[in-house]
C-alpha cells in the first residue's frame, strides 16, 4: 500500500509558511521550477521551466526557495498520526510512503476498508486529498496512486475527490498488465529510457517483454532491475521505520540554581534513571554528551569520555567538571557561585555499546579495576585534570608532538597526528625528548662551530661534540644531516628555520640537535 499526497511540497511549504496553498506558488531549486501549485500549473507553470519563463507565464506567481529539510519536518507529524493506526510505515521521499498491506487489511476487513480508514486518518490532518495505491510491490503501487482520479488540486474551490476516486487496487498478479501501457520514463533512469525509446520500446509492456538474460548482459545490474519493475516483479519489501528510543535524559530547575553543589545533587538521580534505562536494554554507555542551559539562554555543551562505562557517580563529577572548567564558576572550587544560574541539564549518550562486552572475565579483571577506580578517585577529589593521559599528537618538533589529555576523555588535539607535516623527523623518535632545547656545542674539524649558509653547505663537517653540560668536546663517531625545517616562512615575527642533525658522540649515545641562528641546541637523545 502506498501513500502520494499530490503537490506535497507546496503543502509543506504553505503550511510552514502559512501561506494560501490555493495561490499560485513556485518552488525554485537550482533556478528552475521543483514544484507548482495547482493554479500556476493551470496558468502554463511546469516542473523544470527556468524562473524567468515561470513568471512570464503567471505575472502573480510567488516564487520561493524549496527547502528539503522543511519538506521531510512537515510529513514527520503525518508519519506519526498514521503510525497510530498503521505501525510499519517506511518513507519513501516527503509526500510518499508505503505500508505493508497484509496487516492493515486483515484487521480492517479488506484492502479497501483499511485504505478508507488511513484516508479517515489523513483528513483530520487536512489532507483531503491523498491518494492510494494497493498493488504486488512498491513500484506499481506508487504508480496506482498516482493513476488515480484528477487531483482536487487542479480543480480548487469544487472539494476533495471521493474516497472511491481516491483509492485503487491492482488484482493480485496483475501488476504485469496494469503497467504495460505506461511510458519507460516512469523507471526514473533517462538515458535508458531515451535508448528504449530509440529502439521502439516506448511502453514498459514493451519492455518487459525482452529476455531477461539479454536485458542483463546489454544493459547491466541497472537495467535488469528496471526490466523487474516493469515486468510487475518489483521484489523489494518495506522497510518499517524504527523511531529510536529516547534515552536522553534532562532536569530543569526552578528555580536556576546557582551553586554546583546543588547541581550536582539534583542531576544524581536523572542520571541512576538514565543509567537504568540503559541496563533495561542491555546497554552501556561509554560516551556521554552534557548540556547545561543557563537562565540567560546560553548552552555549553561538552562530550565525555569513559575508558569503561559510566556509573551515576561519574556522571555527576563530569557535570561538576563543566560548571567548574567551562569558565561558569567564579572559582574552580566545588562549592563556588555560578556566574549565571543553571536551569536545565540534558545527558545524551552519544556511545553506547552491549552490557556483554563489558562483562567481567572469568577470574574478573581486578588489576584494571583497582588502576580505573584509583585514578577515577583522585579525579573526583582533585579535579578533571588533576589524572592526565600521555597521547601522540602532530608537529614538527617533537615537543609539539607530546600532547596530554585527561582520563577518560576522547582525545581533543589541536594538531592531529595524521595530517602531513612536511619537516617533520622520519622514522623513530628519541626515547628521550627535553621539555626545553638544551644548548651544546658542534665543531668542525679547525675548532669553529659548524654553521650552514643560506644554500645549506656546511662550514665545515662535525668533528667534536660537547652534549649539555658537558665541559669539553669529545669526538663524533657519526653524524647525518642536515634535514631543513622552515616553519612559517612568511611570518617574519613568527617564523623559524632551522636545521635538524643526528649525531654520536664517542660514548656511543645518539642525539638529535637543532641548528638555529648559528646555535646548537639538543633536541633529544637516543637511549
Amino acid at each position: 500500500m502506498v501513500l502520494w499526497c499530490p503537490d506535497w511540497p507546496i503543502i509543506a511549504a504553505a503550511r510552514t509558511l502559512e501561506i494560501d496553498p490555493v495561490a499560485p506558488i513556485a518552488l525554485i531549486e537550482k533556478g528552475e521550477v521543483f514544484a507548482c501549485s495547482a493554479a500556476a500549473r493551470a496558468d502554463g507553470v511546469r516542473r523544470g521551466l527556468r524562473v524567468r519563463e515561470a513568471q512570464s507565464r503567471c505575472s502573480v506567481l510567488e516564487v520561493l526557495p524549496y527547502d528539503q529539510a522543511m519538506d521531510a519536518r512537515a510529513f514527520e507529524p503525518i508519519i506519526d498520526a498514521i503510525e497510530q493506526i498503521m505501525p510499519g510505515v517506511q518513507m519513501l521521499r516527503p509526500g510518499t510512503l508505503a505500508i505493508r498491506a497484509q496487516g492493515p487489511s486483515r484487521y480492517f476487513g479488506g484492502e479497501d476498508s483499511a485504505a478508507y480508514q488511513l484516508l479517515f486518518a489523513l483528513a483530520e490532518q487536512g489532507l483531503t486529498d491523498a491518494r492510494i495505491g494497493i498493488a504486488d510491490g512498491p513500484f506499481a503501487a506508487e504508480q496506482a496512486a498516482r493513476s488515480t482520479g484528477p487531483s482536487s488540486s487542479l480543480t480548487a474551490g469544487m472539494g476533495a475527490a471521493p474516497e472511491s476516486a481516491r483509492v485503487r487496487i491492482i488484482p493480485d498478479g496483475g501488476s504485469a498488465a496494469f503497467l504495460s501501457p505506461m511510458p519507460v520514463s516512469l523507471l526514473a533512469l533517462p538515458s535508458l529510457a531515451m535508448l528504449l525509446r530509440r529502439l521502439g520500446l516506448s511502453t514498459l509492456g514493451g519492455f518487459a517483454g525482452l529476455p531477461e538474460l539479454e536485458v542483463r548482459n546489454r544493459f547491466g545490474e541497472e537495467g535488469a532491475h528496471a526490466h523487474r519493475l516493469a515486468a510487475g516483479l518489483d521484489g523489494s519489501r518495506v522497510t518499517p521505520r524504527i523511531p529510536p528510543d529516547e534515552l536522553d535524559v534532562s532536569i530543569s530547575f526552578e528555580p536556576p540554581l546557582d551553586r554546583i553543589e546543588q547541581v550536582a545533587f539534583g542531576v544524581r538521580e536523572p542520571a541512576e534513571r538514565f543509567l537504568d534505562r540503559l541496563a533495561k536494554m542491555s546497554l552501556v554507555c561509554t560516551s556521554i554528551e552534557v548540556e547545561i542551559t543557563t537562565e540567560r539562554g546560553m548552552m555549553r555543551t561538552r562530550t565525555w569520555m569513559h575508558p569503561r562505562s559510566f556509573t551515576p557517580a561519574e556522571i555527576v563529577d563530569r557535570v561538576r567538571w563543566q560548571l567548574q572548567g567551562t569558565g561558569q564558576s567564579r572559582m574552580a572550587r566545588s562549592d563556588a557561585g555560578l556566574d549565571s544560574a543553571i536551569s536545565t541539564v540534558r545527558i545524551l549518550p552519544e556511545s553506547v555499546d552491549a552490557a556483554n562486552h563489558h562483562e567481567q572475565g572469568l577470574w574478573g579483571n581486578a588489576p584494571d579495576e583497582r588502576i580505573h577506580h584509583g585514578l577515577s578517585r583522585v579525579q573526583s577529589m582533585l579535579g578533571h585534570t588533576a589524572v592526565l593521559t600521555a597521547t601522540v599528537g602532530g608537529g614538527r618538533m617533537l615537543i609539539d608532538r607530546q600532547v596530554l589529555v585527561p582520563w577518560g576523555d576522547r582525545e581533543q588535539i589541536a594538531r592531529p597526528a595524521d595530517r602531513p607535516w612536511p619537516g617533520s623527523l622520519p622514522g623513530l623518535p628519541p626515547a628521550t625528548v627535553f621539555p626545553n632545547q638544551l644548548a651544546c656545542v658542534v665543531l668542525a674539524p679547525d675548532g669553529t662551530s659548524v654553521d650552514i649558509d643560506d644554500r645549506g653547505v656546511l662550514s665545515g663537517p662535525p668533528a667534536r661534540f660537547a652534549p649539555p653540560g658537558a665541559r669539553s668536546a669529545g669526538p663524533v663517531t657519526a653524524w647525518a644531516g642536515p634535514w631543513p625545517v622552515d616553519e612559517r616562512w612568511w611570518d617574519a615575527e613568527e617564523g623559524r628555520e632551522l636545521n635538524r642533525f643526528q649525531v654520536v658522540d664517542a660514548t656511543g649515545e645518539a642525539w638529535l640537535l637543532l641548528l638555529e641562528r648559528g646555535s646548537w641546541w639538543a633536541e633529544g637523545r637516543y637511549d
